[in-house]
C-alpha cells in the first residue's frame, strides 16, 4: 500500500537519526553471490558456513536489464530461497539493485521508469529484504556512462540522482521501513573528461551529487544511508593510509568522507554529515600458493600487489578497527568470502576458490569476534558498559561444600574481577581476576583461596578491557562458613 510521502519522509529521517552505530553494532559481513542457490538447503549451508566464518551479514546483488520491470520468475525464486535461508541462519542481507555495466545505464526517463519498476517488485515479492543498495560505483566509466557531459561537466552524478529519487519513493511506497542505500562509490577516479578513461572521483561524485540535490529543490531524502567502498589503492596499502591531499577516500579518510556529506546535503532534507555509511566492499587479495593454482585461471594484474595471507588478515583486522571507531559507519562488508578463480578478478575470501580455508581465516574470525565483542581497537571517547547476561552466584548449600565459583556470560568482552568480602568488616578475604570473550560462559572462582570462618559476600565486578565505561558491580546474598 502506498503511503502518504510526508510519513515516508519523516520515516526516513528517523531511520537516518537512529543508525549511527560504531563500536559493537556494527553490521560485519561478506559481499558475497555463492549464497544464490535454488535450494533451501543448498542456500542454508552457505549461510551457515559464512557464520561459522565469524559472519553475519550478506551482500547480495540483483542485476536489472533494460526492458526489464520485475525480476525474472527464476530470480525471485532464488532471491525468496536466500531471504528465508537467511531468517533460518540469523543473517542479515543487503540486497545490491544495479544494472551490469555502462552499455545498459539507466539514463533516459524510459529505462530508470523500468529500473525503479525493478526494484519496486523485487521488495514486494521478496519481503524479507530491508536493505536495498541502488547503484554500483556509478563514478566509474565501467557502470556509467557517459561520465561528463561536452562542456566537462559531470554527468553521472546528476544522472544517477534522478534514479536514486525514483528508486527512493518507489521502494518506500511498497514499504517505508526498507532502507535505501544511496552512492556505492569506487573510492578514486580521474575527474579528467580529456582522458583515456572517464571517471570521477568520490570527492568530485559527492559535491555534483550535493549540487544537483540542491537544483532539484526536492524537499524530501534520496537516501537513508551512504554506500561506499573504501578499497586501498592495492593490497599491500595498509588500510590506515590516509588520502589528505588527493580525492581518493579510503578507510583512513572517515573525516574527508563526512564533510564531504555534510557539505553537500546539511542544511537541506537529506542528512548530510549524519547520514548512516555502509561499507559495502572492502577486499584486500591474497597470494595464491602453488598447491592451489590449479584451481585458479587467468593472469594476476600487476597493480593488485597481493599479500601474503597474514598480512591479509592484518590488513582487515586493521580495517575492522578503523569501522569500529567511526561513529556514522553502521556495517563493513569483505569482498569476498571466498575467492573468485578467475585472477582478473577478486582472491580476497578467507577461502581459496575450492572452498578450503586459508591460513587467513582463523585470525579474520578472531577479529569479527573481537569487533562485535569491542576489544578490536581502542576508540577515543567510547566507553562501552558490559553488562552479566546470564549470572548465577553458589547457594549456601554448594558454597558450604567448599563451592567458590561464579557462572555469567558477559554481553560484551569483559575483564572480571572475584571479590570475597567479610560482611562484618568490609574487608577483603579473597580475589581473583580474569578475562573472557563476550557471550562465552565464564566461571570466575575462588577455588584454593583460604576464606577462613564468618559472613562473606561475594562481589563480581565486569569492566570492558579496552574500550572501559562504568563497572557493572553484582553481590551474591550473605554466605557463611562455620
Amino acid at each position: 500500500m502506498r503511503k502518504p510521502l510526508l510519513a515516508v519522509c519523516a520515516l526516513a529521517l528517523a531511520l537516518a537519526g537512529s543508525a549511527h552505530g560504531g563500536g559493537p553494532a556494527l553490521s560485519l559481513g561478506v559481499a558475497e553471490d555463492t549464497v544464490k542457490v535454488p535450494d533451501t538447503v543448498g542456500a542454508t549451508v552457505r549461510m551457515r558456513l559464512l557464520r561459522l566464518a565469524g559472519f553475519q551479514a550478506v551482500r547480495i546483488t540483483s542485476q536489472w536489464l533494460p526492458g526489464q520491470t520485475a525480476p525474472p520468475n527464476d530470480q525471485l525464486a532464488m532471491l525468496r530461497t536466500v531471504s528465508g535461508a537467511a531468517q533460518l541462519t540469523g543473517v542479515r542481507v543487503y540486497v545490491s539493485v544495479y544494472h551490469p555495466g555502462s552499455r545498459t545505464t539507466p539514463s533516459t526517463p524510459e529505462a530508470r521508469s523500468e529500473f525503479t519498476q525493478y526494484a519496486a517488485a523485487l521488495a514486494q515479492a521478496v519481503p524479507g529484504f530491508d536493505d536495498l543498495i541502488v547503484g554500483n560505483e556509478p563514478n566509474l566509466n565501467r557502470f556509467w556512462l557517459p561520465q561528463f557531459n561536452p562542456d566537462g561537466s559531470n554527468a553521472a552524478a546528476p544522472a544517477y540522482l534522478a534514479l536514486l529519487t525514483q528508486a527512493y519513493d518507489a521502494i518506500k511506497a511498497v514499504d517505508p521501513g526498507i532502507r535505501v542505500w544511496g552512492g556505492a562509490l569506487a573510492p578514486r577516479g580521474a575527474d579528467n573528461p580529456n582522458g583515456s578513461r572517464h571517471t570521477h572521483s568520490p570527492t568530485k561524485f559527492i559535491r555534483d551529487l550535493g549540487t544537483a540535490y540542491r537544483a532539484s529543490g526536492r524537499q524530501a531524502p534520496v537516501m537513508d544511508g551512504f554506500a561506499f567502498h573504501p578499497y586501498p589503492d592495492n593490497s599491500s596499502q595498509s588500510p590506515n593510509t590516509p588520502h589528505p591531499n588527493t580525492t581518493t577516500i579510503g578507510l583512513a579518510d572517515y573525516g574527508k568522507l563526512i564533510a564531504l556529506l555534510g557539505e553537500a546535503f546539511d542544511g537541506t532534507a537529506q542528512a548530510g554529515s549524519a547520514l548512516p555509511i555502509l561499507y559495502d566492499e572492502f577486499g584486500i587479495e591474497s597470494t595464491i600458493p602453488k598447491g592451489k593454482a590449479k584451481h585458479y585461471n587467468g593472469n594476476e594484474p600487476v597493480t593488485t600487489k597481493p599479500v601474503p595471507e597474514a598480512t591479509q588478515a592484518s590488513h582487515y583486522q586493521r580495517g575492522l578497527g578503523l569501522a569500529f571507531c567511526q561513529p556514522n559507519v553502521v556495517g563493513i562488508l569483505l569482498f569476498h568470502s571466498q575467492d573468485e578463480p578467475a585472477l582478473l578478478s577478486w582472491q580476497s575470501g578467507v577461502y581459496y576458490a575450492d572452498g578450503t580455508p586459508k591460513s587467513s581465516l582463523r585470525a579474520v574470525r578472531d577479529a569479527l569476534e573481537r569487533t562485535r565483542g569491542g576489544s578490536v581497537a581502542r576508540c577515543d571517547g567510547l566507553g562501552l558498559d558490559v553488562a552479566p547476561t546470564t549470572l548465577r552466584f553458589p547457594t549456601q548449600a554448594e558454597f558450604s561444600q567448599g563451592a567458590r565459583d561464579v557462572r555469567v556470560r558477559c554481553s560484551l568482552d569483559c575483564v572480571w574481577e572475584l571479590r570475597a568480602t567479610l560482611t562484618d568488616t568490609g574487608g577483603t578475604a579473597a580475589i581473583r581476576r580474569g578475562y573472557g570473550r563476550a557471550g562465552v560462559a565464564l566461571k570466575p572462582t575462588l577455588q584454593g583461596a583460604s576464606l577462613g570462618q564468618g559472613a562473606f559476600r561475594l562481589q563480581l565486578t565486569l569492566t570492558h578491557p579496552v574500550n572501559p565505561g562504568l563497572p557493572a558491580v553484582r553481590e551474591s546474598a550473605e554466605l557463611t562458613l562455620p
